[in-house]
């Protein structure tokens, strides 16, 4: 999904690198092909790699299935269609150094302009989660649970002795309550899964991107009619 004619993964990875984040799994699964051809870029190499999922196993899933990958890390888990503008150093900041002693995951949260649409949080007076009220009607506020993560190893042990469990919003996050802190985004945090809001995302001031696009895969990624679709 282009945001500026630029891939939204792009921007992902571009933050990630300014982040010094050094080892990146990609699990790709619709329109496989497009996005390896994209992760071959050589200013990828040798820290992004894709994994790839003939059937969706579920973000829990994904996790055990890379296991030898994460074992006994802590793992910055993201889910790649939001459009997220913030200072991302303060967010991994915030989970090394601030965070309440007890809490074992910190979740990027966000103001939602459509809270109903968003899994919407109760917090304690330590901004901890208490409980999450998934996409229901005239929900208690619009604080909403933003897909990203920093997660201790000791949500990875969890999910390894719980092997049936495959949804992370409603079968991990429960399980942890009053052991979740948040730290709120108060820059841009679109859930571009609706195409209005991927439009409304072309309009939003752009960070200064990472790598040029002048390699042969941007060439043909602009004659792309997805391009037509947002603007």
């Amino acid at each position: 999904m282009p945001i500026a004619r630029r891939p939204l993964l792009e921007y992902w990875l571009c933050t990630l690198c300014r982040s010094e984040i050094s080892k990146v799994l990609v699990n790709i699964h619709h329109h496989r092909c497009v996005v390896e051809e994209f992760l071959k870029q050589p200013q990828f190499e040798g820290w992004v790699c894709d994994v790839f999922e003939p059937k969706l196993l579920g973000t829990a899933g994904t996790i055990r299935q890379n296991w030898k990958a994460l074992e006994n890390r802590r793992i910055l888990l993201i889910h790649a269609d939001n459009w997220c503008q913030c200072d991302f150093s303060k967010f991994l900041d915030f989970h090394l150094y601030h965070r309440p002693q007890h809490t074992v995951m910190t979740m990027m949260t966000f103001r939602s302009e459509s809270p109903s649409d968003c899994g919407i949080l109760e917090l304690d007076p330590n901004g901890v989660v208490t409980k999450l009220h998934e996409k229901v009607d005239d929900p208690p506020g619009n604080l909403a649970n933003g897909a990203i993560y920093l997660l201790e190893p000791t949500v990875l042990d969890w999910l390894m002795q719980n092997p049936t469990v495959t949804d992370f919003s409603t079968e991990v996050l429960p399980q942890f309550f009053d052991q979740i802190a948040t730290w709120e985004n108060t820059g841009i945090h679109r859930d571009i899964g609706k195409i209005s809001s991927l439009r409304l995302a072309q309009l939003d001031p752009m960070p200064k991107q990472c790598w040029p696009e002048a390699q042969s895969w941007y060439h043909g990624f602009q004659d792309n009619s997805i391009h037509s679709m947002v603007c």
